[in-house]
């Protein structure tokens, strides 16, 4: 079991690294928004601030590296480095999926990250299927208690499961499940997809349940089926993986759907974000975080340099966006009617 772990998050490392593996035709959506330029901002560029909080934590910047990775020694270097830029710019800390954290001894160093960022929230990660294979609130305090997070996401990841050799699919009754372990642990608990993005009602009734946040990482960048097609031994599930690449909800039209029916519910908006220019235009549609994925993984390969540079010119772009539409604050951000659809 610890060696397939440990091989799985590698070639998922080296796969996304690598290969294609976007959708032929998908997109996030943020494509059909546009800002409505203010030629007279009235404000001065230096002192716009893009500080934010996020139930109760300070943020730098909304933003936030989104879960990729752990339970390797690659693994380990990716989020030392990202650990390090992170709690340098003050941006929150997402962890790749702690289950290898328990199944395995090998490479739990790679998800010990608090030592190298002592400041910022740090995000703890469980696919919410394992609730059905024998994990539980004490397996789930262990998890935040090693890592020392401040928080605990659930993963939804029914497409990926299916495709992967021996997937866990059973995800029979896990909203009552989740809805104990949000009454039962010590540390908010939040729910996220990988890639497919999350519907409305499906946002209410995790919210219902008692989910602190949603992260509604919706489909328009990384798609699991087609990483695990790379992956995939049986041509069954390989062929069966391309009819999914364009699969899911688009980032933006998740982000829609979600704010409607959750109110002010705090929520993240990632999938396929690229640019400060594509998370403005998320926190104009309402998120409050802005998640960062794939897109830095290559960085975070090579060094905390490398990686705080791709941060400073993120915050470069949203400060340039809120410029160009007279916003000083995210809150004025958030609030602006400078956006619309093309």
């Amino acid at each position: 079991m610890a060696n397939s772990i440990e091989q799985r998050k590698s070639e998922h490392i080296q796969i996304s690294l690598n290969e294609k593996v976007t959708g032929e035709s998908i997109s996030t959506g943020l494509e059909s928004y546009v800002f409505l330029h203010n030629a007279l901002p009235e404000i001065a560029f230096d002192e716009i601030s893009i500080e934010t909080t996020f139930l109760d934590f300070t943020c730098k910047a909304p933003f936030l590296i989104s879960s990729m990775t752990g339970g390797t020694a690659l693994a380990e270097t990716i989020n030392r480095n990202l650990a390090v830029a992170a709690e340098e710019r003050g941006w929150a800390l997402a962890l790749g999926s702690t289950r290898a954290l328990l199944d395995s001894d090998g490479h739990t160093s790679s998800f010990l990250m608090r030592q190298y960022a002592p400041n910022i929230p740090i995000i703890a990660n469980l696919g919410a299927v394992q609730l059905n294979y024998g994990y539980g609130g004490d397996e789930c305090r262990e998890i935040v208690k090693k890592t020392k997070a401040d928080m605990l996401v659930l993963h939804l990841n029914s497409i990926q499961e299916v495709i992967q050799e021996n997937g866990d699919t059973n995800f029979k009754g896990l909203l009552k499940k989740i809805e104990q372990l949000c009454h039962t642990l010590e540390v908010p608990v939040g729910v996220k997809e990988v890639g497919w993005g999350i519907d409305g009602q499906i946002a209410e009734k995790l919210v219902e349940a008692g989910v602190a946040f949603i992260d509604v990482a919706g489909a328009g960048g990384t798609s699991w089926s087609q990483v695990e097609k790379f992956r995939a031994n049986d041509r069954i599930r390989r062929v069966a993986a391309e009819a999914f690449s364009d699969w899911g909800i688009p980032t933006a039209e998740s982000i829609r759907l979600v704010r409607g029916k959750i109110g002010n519910r705090p929520f993240i908006a990632s999938g396929g974000m690229q640019t400060g220019l594509d998370g403005a235009k998320t926190l104009a549609l309402g998120a409050d975080l802005v998640g960062f994925g794939r897109a830095i993984l290559k960085e975070a390969t090579q060094s905390p340099e490398a990686v705080l540079e791709m941060m400073e010119i993120r915050e470069m772009e949203l400060r340039m966006a809120m410029f160009g539409i007279g916003a000083q604050t995210i809150q004025e951000l958030k609030d602006t009617p400078r956006l619309k659809e093309r």
